[in-house]
């Protein structure tokens, strides 16, 4: 999964491997969780030029090791993950926002983490760390319980057909994960614009007992969290947008 600020990817063909087919047996969720779906997509001689100039500043290389936040970011302060930041501008737009908060991004589409890199360097941000891994990993192996101010999940792959419904991010296993890294009072929000998906969001954060709703039931729009052009084209065709607000109890 790639969580995508523009343009959400399409659903898989049918003809998906046969490993990777949903069968009766247990999910692949539950047998190798995984944060994304890998796009295709090229990197712009922009991007590649970001990759060579910020790459050794602001990427962290993945390592089955506790991560430093205090050595990794240069400094103290409240950490926040980002799972799949798609091509960077609404993590860059929260960045600038919250220049007292760190923010760890995890992305594994290359032109997205290239794009983020040439964001950082035009704009001067200081607090954004890219991760180019399964989060699921850096989450198992990178990040200590309890350590994490806030997680970020904007917009993951909706998977719309009803027999991929299983495929997606956020299911209990995965939402209790997140729940454990979260410090107390640290926060997890999620924004789709699939509504069937904003109410197994619901659905699943609300069953977590680590978590506590900040909301009646869907939360308004933090102000950190931009409209993206994707946003705004589909709230211009009637198309809504929930976000989902929890905190560590």
């Amino acid at each position: 999964m790639t969580s995508p600020t523009t343009d959400l990817p399409r659903d898989p063909p049918d003809d998906i491997p046969a490993g990777e087919k949903p069968t009766g047996e247990a999910h692949p969720l539950h047998r190798r969780l995984k944060s994304f779906v890998k796009r295709g997509g090229r990197t712009t001689e922009g991007q590649a030029r970001a990759y060579e100039q910020f790459g050794p500043q602001f990427l962290l290389p993945y390592s089955a090791a506790p991560l430093d936040f205090d050595a990794a970011f240069g400094r103290k302060a409240p950490t926040i993950l980002e799972i799949g930041f798609g091509m960077g501008e609404a993590t860059a737009h929260i960045a600038a926002l919250m220049p007292e908060k760190n923010f760890l991004c995890c992305e594994v589409h290359e032109p997205g983490v290239g794009a983020l890199l040439k964001r950082i360097g035009e704009q001067n941000l200081q607090n954004i760390r890219i991760c180019a891994h399964d989060a699921v990993d850096v989450l198992d192996h990178m990040l200590l319980p309890a350590t994490l101010a806030g997680v970020h999940v904007f917009f993951p792959d909706p998977w719309h057909k009803t027999r991929h419904n299983k495929r997606r991010l956020i299911q209990s296993p995965f939402v209790r994960k997140l729940a454990e890294h979260l410090a107390p009072g640290g926060y997890l929000h999620c924004a789709t614009d699939w509504q069937p998906y904003a109410e197994q969001m619901l659905e699943v954060l609300s069953q977590e007992p680590l978590l506590r709703n900040t909301a009646e039931a869907y939360a308004p729009k933090p102000v950190y969290r931009p409209l993206t052009k994707f946003e705004n084209r589909g709230l211009k065709l009637g198309h809504g947008v929930w976000d989902v607000v929890f905190e560590r109890a």
